[in-house]
């Protein structure tokens, strides 16, 4: 639905898009894509997760020199934002795979630039490593990275808006005394750190999203400041904001399962090598 709302024309609103989508395409079209981001979500988090945690602990052990020392908010926010330049590596051709797929079928929409040759309505790519080996060849690996600078501009203030949230909140619903943060805490903070971090991220998905899906048919974006400027001079400022909803909706669930993962795996892994080291 996100990517639908944003790069997509003809949907008037959430439950427009979820009817029209289901009326066109039955139940599978709101799993289009899913199977490249499905598989390569847990190297993607792992990444993100595994650089946040030891960016934090080298900078507590450059600052402290002890790199168990809890960090600082500034050491939380450039461990977030070096973790967000890191995820764009990897996230960045899944992203664009995900979206090729989602939108190719979608009706074409008259612009001042040539069509290719393909037919608008009719699917382009047979599935994720098709489209992947497709763009490869016909665009290079700068085709795959597309997009990269949205992205960028997304997931590194993103991230600062999605751990530092999250130590807030976890430190907040924890009590004094406590070690570590219960369940309870951790996904409480960890939804509403979701829920801040993609709403907020919106207006450089939206333009992520249109970069990445351009070129299935056309190519009528040169760049992300091309893209931004052709949106608001088309739709005007709202334009930037569309799918805040759904990104903020599914933020929530999404990262509290993420961030109790982490966590308790985390605190398994501690334990596990006390009793192998006692």
């Amino acid at each position: 639905l996100q990517t639908r709302l944003q790069a997509g024309q003809g949907y008037g609103n959430t439950l427009n898009c979820v009817l029209t989508v289901y009326r066109n395409e039955s139940v599978a079209g709101f799993f289009k894509g899913m199977s490249f981001p499905l598989a390569s979500i847990a190297v993607y988090s792992s990444v993100v997760f595994g650089v946040f945690s030891n960016t934090q602990r080298l900078l507590s052990q450059l600052r402290h020199g002890d790199p168990a020392r809890a960090p600082v908010l500034a050491d939380v926010a450039l461990a977030s934002m070096v973790a967000g330049f890191i995820s764009v590596g990897i996230g960045t051709p899944v992203d664009l795979v995900k979206i090729r797929l989602q939108m190719q079928t979608q009706p074409y929409i008259e612009a001042n630039i040539k069509a290719k040759p393909t037919v608008p309505g009719f699917p382009v790519y047979r599935g994720p490593i098709h489209c992947f080996r497709t763009v490869l060849q016909k665009e290079g690996i700068a085709g795959i990275y597309r997009g990269v600078g949205a992205m960028l501009l997304r997931d590194v203030p993103g991230y600062c808006l999605y751990f530092i949230p999250y130590t807030f909140f976890c430190a907040w619903t924890t009590s004094d005394g406590c070690v570590s943060p219960s369940p309870s805490s951790i996904w409480l903070a960890g939804g509403l750190a979701g829920a801040i971090s993609w709403g907020t991220a919106t207006p450089m998905d939206v333009v992520k999203s249109r970069l990445q899906a351009d070129g299935v048919y056309l190519n009528k974006y040169k760049g992300t400041l091309d893209c931004i400027l052709q949106s608001y001079q088309n739709e005007g400022l709202k334009v930037f904001f569309r799918g805040t909803t759904v990104n903020a909706v599914r933020g929530f669930p999404m990262s509290s399962a993420m961030f109790l993962g982490y966590e308790l795996s985390l605190k398994a892994m501690k334990r596990d090598q006390t009793e192998t080291n006692p």
